[in-house]
């Protein structure tokens, strides 16, 4: 499984907010600036967050978007299952029923622990565990550019 730069900006993009936007909207603009990617390429991924409920545009001169749910609340799983779709490596491993020979196939439970391990992973990290990552690993950034 891959995951592709609109789950991997969207995760980025969900933590910029979360940690610039606790009592104001943040605009994508200056997300774009922060993370040094293509604002056209995000406003493409802001859109599949807004729709997925994760978060809410707010129109005027100090708009932008902010969070739906506190960052405790919305996982990796959320942020992904938004961006990317199913993370199940093969249609099966998600839905059994979309395939005729799922209990024939020797590699079907291959495919479904695969897809067990990633949610049991993805659904225990929380956009706040990625706020607080975030300012040890400026840190350690910081200290490795210095050398």
């Amino acid at each position: 499984m891959k995951i592709s730069t609109k789950g991997r900006y969207g995760l980025r993009i969900m933590t910029d907010i979360a940690i610039h936007g606790k009592d104001c909207c943040v605009s994508l603009k200056d997300i774009a600036e922060r993370e040094q990617l293509s604002e056209k390429y995000l406003e493409q991924i802001i859109n599949l967050l807004s729709k997925s409920g994760l978060v809410r545009s707010v129109r005027g001169a100090k708009g932008g978007y902010h969070l739906t749910r506190s960052a405790q609340e919305i996982t990796v799983e959320d942020i992904l299952n938004a961006t990317e779709g199913s993370l199940a490596p093969v249609a099966c491993a998600a839905d059994s029923d979309c395939c005729e020979y799922y209990c024939d196939c020797v590699t079907s439970f291959i495919w479904t622990e695969i897809y067990k391990s990633v949610i049991d992973v993805v659904s225990k990290i929380t956009l706040k565990d990625l706020v607080e990552k975030s300012s040890t690993v400026d840190k350690s950034i910081e200290l490795e550019c210095k050398k």
